[in-house]
Formats: C-alpha cells, sequence, structure tokens
C-alpha cells in the first residue's frame, strides 16, 4: 500500500477540519434569555383606582318657601361659623301670604322643635352611653368593638342634631316670612349657616325669586373629609370595614393614610369611557393622617386611592412574567448549568408584577422571564 504524501495528510487533515466546521454550525447554539432573582421583599395586594374627596357632613341650605332672595355676599370657599347670616330672604314680590300659611308654618316649626328635642335627647343619651362604654372598655369590662359601635352611634346622634336644627332655623325662617308677608316688602328673614365650616357651592348667587326647597348653597366641614371610590363589583367584594387604604397622586409630596368605613350594597351601572357598561359600587373611606399634612384638600379633589387587600414583609416572591401554566399548575424555567430546567411550583398570592412562593423555588435562584417557545427542557441558555 503506498504510504500517503505528506501534501496529503494536510489536505485530509484540512477537509476533516471543514466538515467539523460546517456540521458544528448546524448545532444550535445557547439561546439568549432575560433572567430574574428570586428573592424575598415585601408584597402588596391592591386595588386601585380614582376617587375624590367629600366632606362628611354636607348641608344644604335651601330656601323655606317661596321667596325673593336677595344677592349673596358670600363667595365660594369663605368661612362661616354656625349662626353667621349668609343670606336674606323677603317676601315674593306679587304674592300675599294668608292665616292658613301662617298656622302651617307655626305647626312646622312646632313640629321642628319637638324634633330637635327629641334629638337632643339621643344625642345625650348617646354621648353618655358612649362615655359609659369606654369607662367599662378602661376596666376591661367591654370590647373595643361595643366601645366602637358606642361612638358611632354617638356621631349619628350628633348629626341627627345639626339636621334637627338646620330643620327648625328653616322652618322658623317659614314662620317669619309669612308673618311679614302683609307688612313692607322690604322686610327680610336671615338665614343662617346651621355649622360652622365653608360654603362650597352657591346656587343661586343673584337676587331674585326662589321656589320653596330650592337649593341655595351647601355648607360643609373642609377639615372633615372623607374619599369615596366607585369599584368594579368584583373588587368591591374584596373590601372590608376597616380595610387600610393608602392615597396617592392627590397633590401632595407623601402619600395619606385612609381606612375603609362603608361599602355601600347597592351597586350602579356606569359607561365607561369606551362604552362599556360596569357595575360599580361605591366605597367610603376616612382619612387618617393628621390634618395638618392634608390641610389644602377640599371637597371634590381627585385623588389615587390604593386599597391594601393583602400585605406581608419578607415574602419568597417571583416575577408573575417567568410564570405559565402546566395542566392545571404553575412552571418555571430555571437556569442551571447553563441550561433551562422546567419546575413546578406553587404559588400563593399575586398582584400585577409579582406572585408569592409557596413552594418549587428557594431564594436566589434564577429563572427566565417571558420564556419563549424556544425555551425546552434542557436548552442551552445565556443570559442577557
Amino acid at each position: 500500500m503506498k504510504t500517503p504524501t505528506r501534501k496529503q495528510i494536510i489536505l485530509i487533515i484540512a477537509g476533516i477540519l471543514i466538515v467539523a466546521v460546517v456540521v458544528y454550525g448546524f448545532f444550535p447554539g445557547a439561546v439568549t434569555v432575560e433572567t430574574a432573582t428570586v428573592q424575598s421583599d415585601s408584597l402588596q395586594v391592591t386595588v386601585e383606582e380614582e376617587g375624590k374627596t367629600q366632606v362628611k357632613e354636607h348641608y344644604t341650605l335651601s330656601s323655606p318657601v317661596t321667596a325673593y332672595i336677595r344677592r349673596i355676599d358670600l363667595n365660594e370657599g369663605a368661612s362661616v361659623e354656625a349662626g353667621d347670616p349668609v343670606a336674606q330672604l323677603e317676601p315674593p314680590r306679587s304674592t300675599i301670604l294668608d292665616s292658613r300659611s301662617r298656622a302651617e308654618a307655626g305647626a312646622r316649626v312646632e313640629a321642628a322643635e319637638a324634633s330637635l328635642e327629641e334629638a337632643e335627647t339621643r344625642a345625650e343619651q348617646a354621648a353618655r352611653e358612649r362615655d359609659r362604654v369606654a369607662r367599662l372598655a378602661e376596666g376591661g369590662s367591654a370590647t373595643q368593638r361595643q366601645l366602637e359601635n358606642a361612638r358611632a352611634e354617638a356621631a349619628r346622634a350628633t348629626s341627627a342634631l345639626n339636621a334637627a336644627r338646620a330643620d327648625l332655623a328653616s322652618a322658623r325662617a317659614a314662620l317669619q316670612s309669612t308673618g311679614s308677608a302683609s307688612g313692607s316688602q322690604s322686610a327680610a328673614y336671615v338665614l343662617r349657616a346651621p355649622v360652622s365650616g365653608s360654603v362650597l357651592t352657591i346656587h343661586h348667587k343673584s337676587e331674585g325669586p326662589v321656589n320653596a326647597g330650592e337649593p341655595l348653597m351647601e355648607i360643609g366641614n373642609t377639615d372633615s373629609l372623607e374619599v369615596r371610590v366607585n369599584l368594579l363589583s368584583e373588587d368591591a367584594v374584596r373590601i372590608a370595614r376597616g380595610m387600610r387604604v393608602v392615597l396617592e397622586q392627590w397633590g401632595g409630596e407623601m402619600p395619606l393614610e385612609a381606612s375603609v368605613t362603608r361599602v355601600e350594597r347597592q351597586g350602579e351601572v356606569e359607561v365607561s369611557a369606551l362604552g362599556v357598561e360596569e357595575q360599580r359600587v361605591e366605597v367610603i373611606a376616612e382619612l387618617e393622617s393628621p390634618s395638618e399634612k392634608w390641610n389644602r384638600l377640599g371637597s371634590g379633589y381627585r385623588v389615587l386611592a390604593r386599597f391594601i387587600i393583602w400585605e406581608g414583609e419578607n415574602v419568597l416572591q417571583v416575577p408573575t412574567s417567568a410564570l405559565f401554566r402546566v395542566e392545571e399548575g404553575w412552571a418555571v424555567f430555571v437556569v442551571q448549568g447553563g441550561e433551562a430546567v422546567r419546575r413546578t411550583v406553587e404559588v400563593g398570592r399575586q398582584t400585577g408584577l409579582s406572585a408569592q412562593v409557596l413552594g418549587g423555588l428557594s431564594e436566589g435562584d434564577e429563572v427566565i422571564v417571558h420564556p419563549g417557545s424556544d425555551i425546552e427542557e434542557g436548552v442551552e441558555v445565556e443570559s442577557i
């Protein structure tokens, strides 16, 4: 057999190398992937929605009778004290009130006085009951819930008392108006502020005739605000009384703290900006941050309410973008030794970006986020 020459040996080796390079070129290379590290951190499950502020006790001052109102000198935002004159009414220019109207007005005053007396009695009883429960709570004979209920009942009784005072003021205005209707047309009755606060809205500022029951202005205490938020009904069922609320994007530097006081039981249909009908439920939250932090807020101001459904510290979590469905569970691809390894995981609570890991992963594991169809078990991967 003829021995190959040196030139032939070199050509053979070169050919083998060329074939090896071509064959190697057809082998799949490492897939470039984006990864994230499994870590423990705080986690919050929230529901976010825009809301607006509103005074807790909102009073609409209306004309008690058909009358002629003088121009209101106050402006919106002006501060008033309980009893301050806010509007002046005169008898209608072309109406003569008879004795029957006068008698009816007197009857309304008597009814309002009786209602006020009853409201005062209830307010006193509620205050005594609140103080009694407070003393029992200090000695451990009453629960905190009983104390909160007693305080709430006392607050409701106080609101009812203020409303009764406003009703009596309106009824007396009607009586004095009827009493002056047959006299000089310049005789005026002064409507006074039922409570201390600010003028929120003036519905009828100019001089002119007004009908009985026509709103003239709205008065409320802007130092006592609550937040009203319309949530989707599917989110509202997750909200409970006392739940923590964080108010953001209200114009201040720091978020404000609030808590849920009431979830309405009646939903309403609203049409979204896209023309979709949505079932909405109103949720009311009370501000808990010190008033000096939000003293520039007024009624009707926009806020972004974030309801804290659940929160935890040192929660092992993984990005939701790394999760994918397998049968009836969840799985991720973990990078081990430069390869993608599929691992089934047990997931707990989820937010939009992160999910709580109950099992299947350990802190420090590197997972692939947004795994594509080219990622399979054992595929060689390379992190970005």
